[in-house]
C-alpha cells in the first residue's frame, strides 16, 4: 500500500489501468430466460455449502476475458496476446495463437477483451479487442475471425470491424469488454484514454496547450470521439457494420457519432447486457481522491445500468451525478459547478458539439471509505466490474446450474475487494438490494470477467494477487450448485504423531456430512493402501520405526467420499530445549548487570548432547528510523505483526511486494528510501490515507480514508522494519551479555534470544532419516512500555501513542510480565480533574493484588506528571491488570497514560545518577 496505486492495473478509483484489461462479460451461451409461466423460489437461499469453485486452468499471465461456447468449450485471452481454449472434454487448456499485439508494461495495451458471435454453432466467428501499431499510429481493432473444426484460427479470415485511434502515451484506460444483445447488436466499451495522474483525483479537464492528454473533455465528453464509450454496432455478414436504431445520436448528425449508445465514461470495464430486457450494465472504475476538494467530489466507483442510450457524466460528473466545479490549471481558479441537466463542453480540445445530453446518475456508487448508501460494500480500493444477468431456465436439464433462487440476480462484482454480490431489482428493473455471493468459501482471487455457461454454471477468470505479474493464482475457474447430496468431510485427529516404536495412536475423527441424515462408514489405511480399520476412532500400534501415511477415507450412502490424512513419525522423540535465567525473562536493563541465561538440552535417544550443534543467536531488532513508538510486544513485535496483517487485510498486495517491483515499488524499495527521513513514518501515514503519486512515477496511490492514522502508523511501521532485518549473533549455550547502552531504554527495539537443536534422529530407519527439531525463544523488551502497547483493553480507547477515555473500573493488561529484579512502577500520566486509585491484579481483573497507587489531578490533559508505587513480584511470568477504581463508582475520563516504567534498585540508581551528574 505504500505507495499503493490507484492507477493499477485498472484506473482510477482503484488503480488507474483498469481500463486497459479488456472485458466481455457477454451473455453468448448462456440459456435462454425462464418463461413467464414458470414459478421459480427467490426466497430460500441455498446453503453456500451447495457451491463448488474447480479450477479449470492455473498459472496464466494476466488473463483478460473469456467466452464460453455452447458446447462446453471456454475461450479466453491474455493481454500479452496469447489466445487459449479449454476443452470439457480433455480437461485440458492448448494454446491457439500468439496475436502480435501491443503490449508492453508502459502502456498496458495489448489483447483486451473477446467475445462469440450469437450465431456461433453456425459461423464459428470470435471477435477480438486488441492494440495495434502502424507507424506513428497506435488503434484499438476489434476483429473478427473463423475458428476451424479442429481448434485452429484462420488468420486469413480476419476483417476488421472497427478502428480508433489512442493516444500510446496514456498508460490508462482502455476498456476493452465486449458483449451483445439478442438483436445481433455488438456492444463495445472504450475507457477514456487520459491521464489522471496530474488532476488529483479529481476531473481531468486539463485544457492547457500541450496537455490534450491530460483533459477527458476530448474523449469521453466529446460527442464525435469514440473513447470513453459504450459503442453499439450491427456487424454484418461482409465484416462491415450498420448502426442500429436507439443510439445516442442520429447518423448524420453533425458533431456526433452514430456508433454511441453510451457516452460520459471513464473507464467501463466490463459490461454485459439482459437477454431478456436489453438493458446495458456495466461496472466504471473512478477518479482517485479519497476526499472531497476544492474541485468537487471525492472518486466513486460505480455500476451503471442503461436502460435507453444516455450521457453517464464523465468528466463532469461522477456516482450519482456529483459535479465537479469548472477549474483553471493553470490559475488554479475554481469556478461554477457543472450542470447535469445541461452539461457544456468548452474545451478546445473537443472536435464534436459543444451542448451535452444530460447525465443519468449511477446505479451504485461507492468511494473508498464505507458508503453511505450501499454500506454493505465495506471499504478499500475500488475496481468496478458488471454482469452478467442470470436467468433460472427450469426446462435446462443441468445438474450444476445456479439455482432459482438467483434468477433475474445482476452479478457484480470488484477486482480490489475480491467479492461477488447479487443485485436485486423490482419489476421496472430498478435497484431494490444487494447480497454477498460465496463470502466464505468463493476465495476470488481479484475476478477479472465471469460469465454463465450454457449447462448454466459460473466461469470466472481471476487475474491473481499482484497486479502486472505472472501470477500462480491467476486462474480459470467454474462454480457449480449441488442441489442434491454433498460430498462428506472427512477430518482426522491425532494427538500423538511421534514417538518410539512400538507407538500407540488414539486417532480422533471429526468428519462431518453436510446431509445431516445421512450415516457415514470410514475406512482407515495405517501402513500403506491395506485396510486396518472401520471403527469410528480406532487404535493403532506401529511397531516398527519409520514415517507413516494414516488415512481415513469417508463415505455417505451415496458412495461420495474425502479423505484426510496425518503423517506419524516413528522411531524418535523430540528434543527439550529450555532457556533459562535467574535474571528478568521479559525486560532488558541496557549497561546494567549483565544478562546471564543458559540452554537446557535433553533428547531421550542422543546419550550425549553436543553442545556445539546446539545453535544460540542473540538478536536485535533496532530502532526504525522517524518512529517514536515501539515495534513490538510479546512474540517478537506486536507493531510488526499488526502492520503485516493490516496490509495482509488491504488492497496494498495488488500493487506491492516485499522485495519484487509490481507496479509499485516494493515494500523494501520504500524502506530504503526513507530510512534516514525522521519525519518519514508521520508523512507516509497520512499518504496511505489521502492517497496521492509523484514520487515513484506517474502512478497514483489510492486513498484509504477507512484507515485511522493509528492503522496506517502501524502499516509504515512494519514496512520500515523490512530494512532493518535483524543481525542474527551466535553465542554460546551459556554465557553472560551485557546489552549495549545504544538500544536506548524507550527505543523501538526488541532482544531475541533463540536457542535451536536438531537430533541425530532415529536410528536403523530407512531413508530420510528421522531427524527432529526443537527450539525455544526469549524475548527482552524495554522497561518502558508506551501505552499503546497493552495487550488487551476494558472500556478503554486508543489515543495515539497514548490510552485514555478511562473510566471507573477500565482495566488494560500486559502478557506475560516477569517481575523478577522490578520493586517499582512508574505512570507517566495526565489527569485533567480526577483523583483515583490504580490496582495491579495479577492473571484477572479481580486476581491478587501487588501494586496500589493513588494519583492526583495534573490540571489540564497536556499537563503530564509522574507518579510512582512500589510493586511486589509474584514469582514467575503473569498477565497484569491495571484497575482503575474510583472510590464513589462515578469515575468519567479518570486518566491518560502516556507510558510506563518498570524499575528496580540498581535502575533507579543509575537513573539518579544521571540526573545528578554524577
Amino acid at each position: 500500500m505504500i505507495p499503493l496505486f490507484n492507477q493499477l492495473p485498472f484506473g482510477g478509483a482503484l488503480l488507474g489501468l483498469l481500463g486497459l484489461l479488456g472485458s466481455g462479460l457477454g451473455n453468448q451461451g448462456q440459456h435462454s430466460p425462464t418463461p413467464a409461466t414458470v414459478q421459480v423460489d427467490t426466497t430460500n437461499r441455498p446453503a453456500e455449502n451447495r457451491f463448488t469453485k474447480t479450477v479449470l486452468s492455473n498459472d496464466l499471465n494476466e488473463p483478460m476475458e473469456l467466452a464460453v461456447a455452447p458446447d462446453g468449450r471456454v475461450f479466453f485471452v491474455e493481454r500479452a496476446g496469447k489466445f487459449y481454449v479449454y476443452d470439457p472434454v480433455q480437461k485440458k487448456t492448448r494454446l491457439l495463437y500468439d496475436f502480435p499485439v501491443k503490449a508492453v508494461d508502459k502502456y498496458l495495451n495489448g489483447l483486451l477483451g473477446m467475445t462469440i458471435d450469437p450465431n456461433f454453432s453456425k459461423n464459428h466467428y470470435l471477435y477480438f479487442f486488441y492494440t495495434i501499431q502502424d507507424k506513428d499510429d497506435t488503434r484499438q481493432r476489434i476483429a473478427r475471425f473463423v475458428i476451424n473444426n479442429d481448434n485452429t484460427l484462420d488468420l486469413a479470415s480476419e476483417k476488421s470491424i472497427i478502428e480508433f485511434h489512442i493516444d500510446l502515451e496514456v498508460s490508462a484506460h482502455t476498456g476493452g469488454s465486449m458483449t451483445w444483445d439478442t438483436h445481433g447488436n455488438l456492444f463495445i466499451s472504450t475507457g477514456d484514454n487520459t491521464v489522471p495522474f496530474e488532476s488529483n483525483g479529481f476531473a481531468p479537464i486539463d485544457e492547457r496547450a500541450g496537455r490534450h492528454t491530460f483533459d477527458a473533455q476530448r474523449s469521453a465528453g466529446n460527442p464525435n470521439d469514440l473513447r470513453g464509450k459504450i459503442l453499439r454496432i450491427h456487424v454484418e455478414p461482409d465484416g462491415s457494420y450498420t448502426i442500429p436504431d436507439g443510439n445516442l445520436f442520429p447518423k448524420g448528425n453533425s458533431g456526433t457519432r452514430p456508433e454511441i449508445y453510451v457516452m460520459g465514461c471513464r473507464n467501463p470495464y466490463r459490461i454485459s447486457v439482459d437477454p431478456a430486457t436489453s438493458i446495458v450494465y456495466w461496472g466504471e472504475i473512478g477518479p482517485d481522491s479519497g476526499t472531497d476538494g476544492p474541485q468537487g467530489p471525492r472518486g466513486y466507483d460505480e455500476f451503471n445500468q442503461a436502460k435507453k442510450a444516455g450521457n453517464y457524466g464523465w468528466p463532469y460528473f461522477v456516482g450519482d451525478s456529483k459535479a465537479y466545479h469548472q477549474y483553471d490549471f493553470s490559475t488554479k481558479a475554481v469556478s461554477s459547478l457543472f450542470d447535469p441537466a445541461a452539461p457544456v463542453n468548452n474545451s478546445p480540445n473537443n472536435t464534436g458539439a459543444k451542448q451535452l445530453p444530460p447525465t443519468t446518475k449511477a446505479m451504485v456508487w461507492y468511494p473508498y471509505n464505507k458508503s453511505d448508501e450501499f454500506p454493505e460494500l465495506g471499504v478499500g480500493g475500488r475496481c468496478a466490474m458488471g454482469g452478467p444477468v442470470y436467468h433460472y431456465n427450469a426446462a435446462l436439464q443441468s445438474k450444476t446450474k445456479i439455482p432459482a433462487y438467483y434468477d433475474k440476480a445482476l452479478f457484480m462484482y470488484d477486482w480490489m475487494r475480491n467479492w461477488v454480490f447479487a443485485v436485486r431489482l423490482d419489476d421496472q428493473q430498478n435497484y431494490q438490494s444487494m447480497e454477498r455471493f460465496m463470502p466464505e468459501t468463493g476465495d476470488f482471487r481479484r475476478p477479472v470477467d465471469m460469465e454463465i455457461g450454457p449447462e448454466g454454471s459460473f466461469y470466472m477468470l481471476e487475474y491473481g494477487s499482484v497486479y502486472g505479474i505472472d501470477n500462480e493464482d491467476a486462474r480459470l475457474v467454474r462454480i457449480d450448485f449441488n442441489p442434491g447430496n454433498r460430498t462428506p468431510v472427512a477430518k482426522i485427529t491425532a494427538k500423538d504423531t511421534i514417538g518410539l516404536a512400538p507407538l500407540t495412536v488414539a486417532f480422533g475423527n471429526k468428519s462431518y456430512d453436510y446431509d445431516k441424515s445421512d450415516k457415514l462408514t470410514y475406512q482407515w489405511r495405517f501402513e500403506g493402501n491395506k485396510l486396518a480399520s472401520t471403527e469410528v476412532k480406532p487404535t493403532y500400534t506401529f511397531r516398527k520405526n519409520g514415517i507413516y501415511t494414516a488415512s481415513l477415507t469417508v463415505t455417505d450412502p451415496s458412495g461420495k467420499t474425502s479423505t484426510s490424512k496425518q503423517m506419524i513419525k516413528v522411531g524418535n522423540t523430540m528434543p527439550e530445549v529450555a532457556i533459562s535465567t535467574p535474571d528478568n525473562s521479559t525486560f532488558f536493563f541496557p549497561n546494567q548487570t549483565p544478562f546471564r541465561y543458559s540452554v537446557a538440552v535433553t533428547d531421550k535417544e542422543d546419550k550425549a548432547i553436543d553442545r556445539k550443534k546446539v545453535n544460540v543467536a542473540l538478536t536485535y531488532i533496532p530502532k526504525v528510523a522517524g518512529n517514536d513508538q515501539q515495534i513490538g510486544h510479546q512474540q517478537i513485535s506486536a507493531s510488526y505483526n499488526l502492520g503485516k496483517s493490516l496490509i495482509a487485510g488491504s488492497d496494498c498486495k495488488a500493487c506491492h511486494q516485499i522485495a519484487a517491483k509490481s507496479v509499485g515499488p516494493s515494500f523494501t524499495e520504500v524502506a530504503k528510501k526513507y530510512h534516514d527521513d525522521k519525519t518519514a513514518t508521520a508523512k507516509l501515514a497520512n499518504k496511505i490515507i489521502i492517497g496521492g503519486g509523484g514520487v515513484w512515477g506517474e502512478h497514483a496511490m489510492a486513498a484509504h480514508p477507512q484507515l485511522s492514522r493509528e492503522e496506517t502508523t502501524e502499516m509504515v511501521k512494519y514496512i520500515f522494519s523490512l530494512v532493518n532485518q535483524p543481525t542474527d549473533n551466535r553465542i554460546p549455550p551459556e554465557g553472560n551479555i551485557v546489552l549495549k547502552e545504544h538500544v536506548g531504554n524507550d527505543a523501538p527495539s526488541r532482544y531475541i534470544l533463540t536457542a535451536s537443536y536438531t537430533d541425530k534422529g532415529s536410528m536403523g530407519t530407512p531413508q530420510p532419516k528421522l531427524a527432529l527439531s526443537k527450539s525455544d525463544v526469549l524475548v527482552l523488551r524495554p522497561t518502558k512500555v508506551p501505552g499503546i502497547e497493552a495487550d488487551s483493553l476494558h472500556n478503554i480507547s486508543k489515543q495515539g501513542k497514548r490510552l485514555g477515555s478511562i473510566h471507573n473500573q477500565s482495566f488494560f493488561m500486559l502478557k506475560g510480565i516477569d517481575l523478577t529484579g522490578i520493586d517499582r512502577l512508574t505512570y507517566r500520566y495526565a489527569s485533567k480533574d480526577q483523583t483515583a486509585t490504580i490496582n495491579v491484579h495479577t492473571d484477572s481483573p479481580t486476581g491478587p493484588v501487588i501494586s496500589t497507587v493513588v494519583y492526583t489531578a495534573t490540571g489540564e490533559w497536556k499537563n503530564f506528571s509522574d507518579v510512582s508505587a512500589a510493586i511486589n513480584n509474584p514469582g514467575g511470568k503473569h498477565d497484569l491488570y491495571f484497575v482503575f477504581d474510583k472510590a464513589d463508582g462515578t469515575g468519567k475520563n479518570l486518566f491518560s497514560l502516556d507510558y510506563l516504567l518498570f524499575q528496580g534498585k540498581e535502575m533507579a540508581v543509575n537513573q539518579s545518577n544521571k540526573q545528578s551528574g554524577k
